[in-house]
């Protein structure tokens, strides 16, 4: 009998973004003494022990049985808003965001935890309807109750998250709650009417004074990247400058002009895109597309080959997310997206991400076994029970 098997080649494709990440944040960070106090490895050391909890996050969540993922889900959620609820009234504020909470010697931030507790939470609340009707012999769909709730359960950590404020997050967030609704089933309608009712608000939010002035400056940069060169549009010029002087084959790792001399703001965390493409030029930059697009594109097969619809749902919402913020992190390096602060998934440098990340992969690959043991589980042949007379 052949035994379930995890997904080689998203597994592969995570852990050769993860590598490459590593050496990238290495690079960026061994020349600067004012973030290492002098010792070049410091960053290396860090990012090393990120991943191996990472690691081990994701091998608990694939060993879990499917069952207790489900059981699970809610505490996730519960404990994210926790987090978020947290960060408001005793966080740490960086860059202008009050988003990250001191534990000891390590700091945590609840918004990236926040993303896969909504993703999950909205994925079991549809499944535990469908299978309420499924038990009640409905006929009906779950229509405007399936929306509404998970409008619900993405807006609390939304609203939260808006008050830190990370409007980074808030747009990662806001395209993979649209993408899970658009999987659910939801009319189109409904799906227009959410990108309206998200463009009004973002309008009004503006109109209102409601973001910072610092990120006012970011998106008016971003419209005329001229017009504020050495302020709000300097981090987009310096990372056009670094890719540009890249070329096709770059200047070599850890050789980076850009890279060694620091000009390049935050480049080992929001802007490690920039040092693949100064260093390891087009081909190095493509590569690391490349390796995200394995993780979306086996995301989303996970997603549509398991017949389990808080898998489906999920998958596809994990999916939507890597997506929409590996885009804005890449986009904002090339100056065709606004500079929010989100860093590249499995990449960029932080524990709170590459923890995240890992759980979501985990959950993948859980989908993933399931998956492939239940045809095997309905083409089992039936057992035959025994039936001892009376003596």
């Amino acid at each position: 009998m052949r035994l379930p098997r995890i997904d080689w080649v998203l597994l592969v494709a995570v852990l050769a973004l993860v590598t490459l990440g590593t050496l990238l944040v290495w690079s960026a960070t061994s020349q600067r003494e004012d973030l290492t106090g002098g010792d070049p490895s410091a960053y290396l050391r860090k990012q090393l022990v990120n991943i191996v909890i990472g690691v081990v996050l994701m091998a608990v969540v694939v060993a879990t049985d499917h069952r207790w993922v489900r059981i699970v889900a809610p505490l996730v959620y519960v404990a994210s808003i926790a987090g978020l609820v947290l960060v408001l009234t005793m966080g740490t504020a960086v860059n202008g965001s009050r988003s990250w909470l001191q534990l000891g010697g390590m700091t945590i931030q609840p918004s990236e935890f926040a993303k896969l507790a909504v993703v999950i939470g909205m994925a079991l609340w549809v499944a535990e309807r469908a299978d309420a009707r499924r038990g009640r012999s409905s006929r009906g769909n779950g229509g405007i109750g399936d929306v509404v709730g998970m409008l619900a359960i993405a807006g609390l950590p939304a609203a939260l998250i808006l008050l830190q404020p990370d409007l980074g997050t808030m747009l990662v967030l806001a395209a993979t709650v649209l993408g899970v609704v658009a999987v659910s089933g939801a009319p189109r309608r409904w799906l227009a009417l959410l990108v309206a009712g998200g463009v009004t608000a973002a309008v009004a939010a503006v109109a209102a004074g409601f973001l910072k002035q610092y990120q006012v400056d970011r998106f008016l940069a971003f419209t005329d990247p001229n017009l504020d060169p050495r302020g709000a549009g300097y981090n987009v010029e310096q990372a056009r400058i670094a890719i540009g002087s890249g070329g096709l084959f770059g200047e070599g790792l850890f050789d980076g002009s850009q890279t060694r001399a620091g000009f390049v703001p935050e480049q080992h965390t929001d802007f490690v895109f920039t040092v693949a493409g100064e260093e390891l030029g087009l081909l190095g930059a493509a590569l690391l597309v490349v390796l995200l697009g394995l993780v979306i594109w086996r995301a989303l097969v996970i997603a549509a080959r398991t017949d389990d619809l808080f898998g489906r749902l999920a998958a596809a919402g994990i999916a939507c997310w890597f997506a929409f913020q590996a885009f804005q992190n890449i986009g904002m390096c090339l100056g065709i997206m606004p500079v929010t602060g989100v860093p590249l998934p499995f990449v960029s440098y932080g524990g709170s991400s590459m923890f995240a990340g890992m759980l979501a992969v985990g959950l993948l690959q859980n989908i993933h076994l399931r998956a492939q043991a239940a045809p095997a589980a309905r083409l089992a042949p039936p057992r035959v029970l025994a039936v001892r007379g009376a003596s």
